[in-house]
């Protein structure tokens, strides 16, 4: 009898602790899939505010970065998500891929094209002698 006390006692004790934990799971899972499938920069920061060791967060911040044309901040993102995770696939060719973007190929400098007048004619005669 008693030990069916205890469990009535202690069952509303322990599904109020898994409630509790619930909302902030489900808080951090809808920020990474914001920011991972829309590029929601303020879940990605939500989310790294609640689990700042996550890599895949790390990695969905980088490519949200990139989206929002801010290469920087995403190889910033990038080597964080590297340096939680070193051997994580792909981190490596985002950041190359990421630096390219950010120093961008220069073409080659064209000499500048001569566009004379028409009928305009140059001499070496001094402009005195000149009958224009």
């Amino acid at each position: 009898m008693r030990l069916c006390v205890v469990a009535l006692l202690l069952l509303p004790l322990a599904a109020w602790s898994l409630e509790s934990a619930s909302p902030a799971g489900a808080a951090a899972k809808r920020d990474f899939e914001r920011c991972r499938a829309y590029a929601n920069l303020d879940a990605c920061y939500d989310g790294i505010r609640r689990n700042p060791g996550d890599p895949a967060l790390n990695v969905a911040l980088g490519d949200a970065l990139v989206r929002a044309n801010r290469p920087a901040d995403a190889i910033r993102a990038y080597r964080r998500a590297a340096a939680i995770t070193p051997n994580m696939p792909g981190v490596a060719a985002k950041i190359s891929a990421t630096e390219a973007k950010l120093t961008p190929v220069r073409a080659p400098a064209k000499p500048p094209v001569r566009r004379e007048a028409p009928g305009k004619r140059y001499s070496n005669a001094a402009s005195e002698t000149q009958s224009h």
